[in-house]
């Protein structure tokens, strides 16, 4: 697994051929899905150690199973969306396997933990989160070229649809968070 999350980092398209049709790599691709969410998800709620480190693990822990199923729900209207409107020949388990080794980037989210030794480091660390978002994006794209077989403005459209409606998703889901107190501050990626 860890051959190919360097791949991933380094945008090497076979390595997304390769697990589309590697079927025992669902699960991988799940854990790699899960555990980026939640060093993601650390990282954004950073500024909440200090007030309450129990508030900050809860709410990370919850903000990771959101974008979990963000994601899962990205993979559905992907598969869906390239189905219905191009013709593609895929199925959501290849969706998860390749969207799910791109996701590797959502680590970088994590970065934002150094905000906790100085709220000037936050500055830094969000340019470095979003170059990384920007990168997950490539790879999205990247990976989901080789899962759905499509153009690429057709690959790129069903992609940006996938990553709104995951991004609707995810801010609904923080927006309910913080009414219920944790605190989770609502981000779109």
């Amino acid at each position: 697994m860890i051959e190919r999350i360097k791949a991933a980092f380094s945008f090497r398209k076979d390595i997304y051929k390769e697990v589309e049709l590697d079927e025992s790599f669902t699960n991988s691709a799940w854990i790699i899905v899960a555990v980026a969410a939640l060093l993601s998800s650390m990282g954004a709620n950073a500024e909440m150690i200090r007030s309450s480190f129990g508030s900050w693990l809860l709410g990370s822990i919850f903000r990771a199973a959101v974008s979990v199923g963000g994601f899962a729900l990205s993979c559905y209207i992907i598969n869906w969306l390239s189905k219905a409107l191009f013709k593609a020949e895929t199925n959501f388990n290849e969706l998860v396997r390749t969207l799910g080794l791109a996701s590797v980037w959502n680590a970088v989210g994590f970065l934002g933990i150094i905000s906790v030794i100085s709220p000037a480091l936050r500055c830094a660390t969000g340019i470095f989160e979003f170059a990384g978002g920007i990168a997950g994006l490539v790879a999205w794209v990247i990976a989901a070229k080789e899962a759905l077989d499509l153009e690429w403005g057709e690959t790129i459209l069903t992609i940006v649809i996938g990553w709104v409606a995951q991004a609707v998703i995810l801010w609904l889901a923080g927006l309910i968070l913080a009414r219920a107190g944790l605190g989770v501050v609502s981000a779109i990626f």
